[in-house]
This record gives C-alpha cells, sequence and structure tokens, in this order.
C-alpha cells in the first residue's frame, strides 16, 4: 500500500519508498515492486508517470490519471517553468554551508538522442544542515564524517544530484554507481540498513488543470533517525543562512 501524498480527478502524488523501480523495465528483470502498477491497483484507475525518480531515492512522485494531463505535466517538468524540488541527502565529509553547483554533464548513454555525446548544462544549489561523525574506519581515518545536506536542482539532469555531489567531492552515501562500494558496505553495516540516502522531500508546480500552486512533501522516514545520535552538531548548523 502506497502513501497517496495528494489526489484529485486529474492526478496523483505519491511517497515513493526507497528500492521501489518506478515502473517494470527489462534491466530489473528480478524486481517485483513497481510504483505504477500498485498505485494503479490501489486507486482502480489507469496512471502514468510524469517524472522519474531512482530506485534507490524515496518521496515524492507524481502521476497523471490521463494521457493528456501526463503531457501538460511532462512539458512543466522538462522546462522547470513553475516548478521547484527540494531534497535531503546524506553525503561523505563536511561540505561548505551553502554553495551553487555549476557543472555541465553529458547524457546518460542510454538517454543518448544522436550518436553525438550531449552535454547539458546543469545547476544544483546546496546547503549544509548538519555534520556529524560515525564509528567507521576509513583509511587513515578512525570516524567518518558526514553531513545532511538540502538540494535544490535547477535543472533536471539525469542522476544530476548524484553526479553533482560527487563532482564536489561529497558523494551521497549508499550510492552504488556514483559513490564507493566499501564506504557503503561499512556504513551500511554499521547502521544494520542499507540504501541510497536521498529523498525528494518537497515539490511545488503549477496544477496542470486549474493552474493552482500546488505543493506537496514527502516526511522523511524513521530510518533518517538512525543519525540522529552520530551528529556533534555545532550551532553554525543549527540555523544556517542563506
Amino acid at each position: 500500500m502506497l502513501n497517496i501524498l495528494y489526489s484529485d480527478d486529474y492526478l496523483a502524488v505519491v511517497d515513493k519508498p526507497p528500492g521501489w523501480l518506478v515502473h517494470r523495465t527489462p534491466l530489473d528483470k528480478g524486481e517485483t515492486r513497481f510504483v505504477l502498477q500498485t498505485l494503479r491497483d490501489q486507486i482502480g484507475h489507469h496512471v502514468w508517470p510524469v517524472h522519474r525518480l531512482d530506485k534507490g531515492t524515496s518521496g515524492v512522485l507524481v502521476f497523471a490519471l490521463s494521457a493528456e494531463v501526463a503531457r501538460t505535466l511532462g512539458q512543466q517538468f522538462e522546462s522547470g517553468e513553475g516548478l521547484a524540488k527540494t531534497y535531503r541527502a546524506i553525503v561523505r565529509g563536511w561540505p561548505e554551508a551553502q554553495g551553487l553547483i555549476d557543472h555541465p554533464l553529458k547524457r546518460m548513454p542510454d538517454d543518448m538522442r544522436s550518436e553525438r555525446t550531449e552535454v547539458q548544462a546543469a545547476q544544483t544549489r546546496y546547503q549544509t544542515l548538519r555534520r556529524g561523525e560515525l564509528s567507521v574506519v576509513q583509511g587513515e581515518f578512525a570516524t567518518l564524517r558526514w553531513a545532511e545536506v538540502a538540494l535544490q536542482p535547477l535543472t533536471g539532469r539525469r542522476h544530476q544530484l548524484r553526479r553533482h555531489m560527487k563532482h564536489i567531492a561529497h558523494p551521497i552515501i549508499g550510492d552504488a554507481t556514483h559513490g564507493k562500494g566499501p564506504l557503503n558496505r561499512a556504513v551500511a553495516e554499521h547502521l544494520g540498513l542499507q540504501r541510497l540516502w536521498l529523498h525528494a522531500l518537497g515539490l511545488e508546480m503549477q496544477h496542470p488543470v486549474t493552474g493552482q500552486l500546488l505543493r506537496v512533501e514527502a516526511p522523511l522516514g524513521d530510518e533518517w533517525g538512525l543519525w540522529a545520535s552520530n551528529a556533534p552538531t555545532t550551532p553554525e548548523f543549527l540555523s544556517p543562512s542563506g
């Protein structure tokens, strides 16, 4: 059973669980949990995915209840006009208090629109909310520094947040593609939980039919509390500026 955050006659917004695929794909033939099919069966209505969240990412995910609404929303998500997304992530290391990552990204191989390598502009704002350490040995260091960050993608490129955090040397913990396997395994063993620590926390968008501003939020799961006891937060990170 999915947690439906918002629904009306035109769309449904759900809280995607981590580890679920949005829809069936030949690349994950062994998977049995799919958000699209589960939501369709739950509400008894065909649904169309409007955007993507990676398998490991949890949080706000939007579906249209008709092909026409799906096209309208798809254009809005493509342009980014009137759209604002916010994410939370746990990353390796201690980033600066805030910053803008302005780093172009190549299209992923399975997302190429021509034989030429395509590079797209990509920008992400980040803000460090708290810093902590885990008793996980990393090379010559006795502890692992980590931080919880708020992320706002200003563009919508494939794996943008994961690739941008890697670019500034603060990969998202649990990222099997853009992080480090030994580190991810050590953290998972220490916490007793393995997941990609990335969550789509909030979304602001223009309703495709009424035109009104729609705000939806998916609260962080209880598992995020695992980091609380390992966060010797200093006053400067209790109320970040900017």
